[in-house]
């Protein structure tokens, strides 16, 4: 529909269209899914999707944090080794409590989690905003630094959790409610939680500007300084979050723990619809995203 005045026609402000951007990654994933089912009829049964979602978990919790990292027009490529950092300091402190807590280590584990995934995204924030380091650069390094500390921590083999805990532990990931596994739960709630905050407060909002248009961003009076290094402490916290429902699944930490999630993690962000942000910190650009 559209408004006359005069001569002139004038289209309304938003109109509805549906691209093959929009639509590309559902026909890809219907046709995979097609693909499955063709090699194998159980392919799409509810036992195996439910267990293709639950392992996909993690990477959707990491991505939620990812999310407002690159919206801000940054890019975090150490989230796969601070996960197994993260995994390892958990799994240590839950073993060095065992013995006087019992299983009421598993909650103190999950804070300390949560307060190291904080600390490692504050870190990486600081460096990128504060250091004027590019993110690239910057996040590159600490994945290093976060996997040679794993690696150092379990000398090159494991860190499995305590025998004691393994089966208190064990419903984080393995459980269900109503039928559905806990960690696409907790993905669905870190999820609700995050587009709450990016589309609903000021926080998101000052996000999308300072990731559209630093200077802009700026001169509206936006800390992007601030922003930025909220968006990458965001991102340690759903990195603990992750790290926390994987313990379970293996009960140990390894120096390969999370190998490649970064890039399952920035595939998945982009597909959702950050590309052009992605695409501008790859290559170093300035200039306002359209």
């Amino acid at each position: 529909m559209t408004v006359i005045t005069g001569s002139t026609p004038i289209k309304p402000e938003r109109e509805w269209s549906i691209g093959w951007t929009d639509v590309g990654p559902f026909v890809a994933l219907v046709t995979l899914m097609a693909i499955g089912f063709a090699i194998n009829p159980d392919f799409l049964s509810a036992t195996n999707l439910s267990n293709v979602i639950t392992r996909s978990a993690f990477i959707a919790i990491i991505a939620v944090g990812a999310t407002f990292v690159i919206s801000s027009g940054g890019l975090d490529l150490s989230v796969g080794s601070m996960a197994a950092f993260i995994t390892g300091i958990t799994i240590m402190f839950m073993n060095r409590m065992a013995p006087d807590w019992g299983v009421s280590a598993i909650p103190a584990g999950m804070v300390v989690a949560i307060v190291v995934g904080l600390f490692c995204g504050l870190m990486n924030g600081l460096i990128v905003t504060v250091g004027k380091i590019e993110p690239f650069i910057a996040t590159l390094g600490t994945m290093g630094i976060f996997r040679a500390l794993i690696t150092y921590m379990s000398d090159g083999g494991t860190i499995p959790i305590d025998r004691s805990l393994r089966d208190a532990y064990r419903p984080v990931y393995f459980g269900t409610v109503a039928g559905i596994p806990i960690p696409i739960l907790i993905s669905l709630a870190v999820a609700v939680v995050a587009s709450f905050i990016l589309y609903k407060m000021k926080y998101g909002r000052k996000c999308a500007a300072v990731g559209a248009n630093e200077d802009v961003a700026r001169y509206s009076g936006i800390s992007t300084v601030k922003t930025r290094t909220i968006a990458y402490a965001i991102q340690g916290a759903c990195v603990a979050i992750a790290a926390i429902c994987y313990v379970p699944r293996l009960g140990a930490a390894t120096p390969t723990t999370g190998v490649l999630w970064e890039l399952q993690v920035i595939t998945a962000v982009v597909i959702g619809g950050r590309r052009f942000a992605a695409a501008r910190v790859m290559s170093g650009e300035r200039s306002q995203v359209r």
